[in-house]
């Protein structure tokens, strides 16, 4: 995203702006925050589909609750549709709470 300058306001007031957009900019373009969390996702041994509801590429997923051991990895590199999936594996049934951005 690029903050529009405001012309017409001075030089300060550009000057101002400028340094705000050079901070700015690198925040609203960080897709962390700006996901969601999926509660209670039934991962079966193996590789799972889960439809992430982002509208948008799936930049990364964080497994913020897991409720029993398992190894989950993901399958991303060999994902047709990741503006729509997340392709987890799980070495065990497990129901995770997962944070997608």
């Amino acid at each position: 995203m690029k903050l529009q300058i405001f012309q017409g306001g001075g030089e300060v007031l550009t000057l101002m702006q400028t340094a705000w957009a050079k901070i700015l900019e690198p925040l609203l373009k960080n897709a962390l925050p700006k996901g969601l969390i999926l509660e209670d996702v039934e991962l079966d041994l193996g590789l799972n589909t889960i439809d992430h509801r982002l509208g948008r590429d799936l930049v990364g997923w964080i497994i913020v609750r897991q409720r029993s051991a398992a190894d989950v990895y993901d399958e991303q590199d060999d994902n047709q549709f990741p503006d729509r999936t997340l392709k987890l594996y799980s070495s065990a049934p497990v129901s995770v709470d997962l944070y997608v951005f």
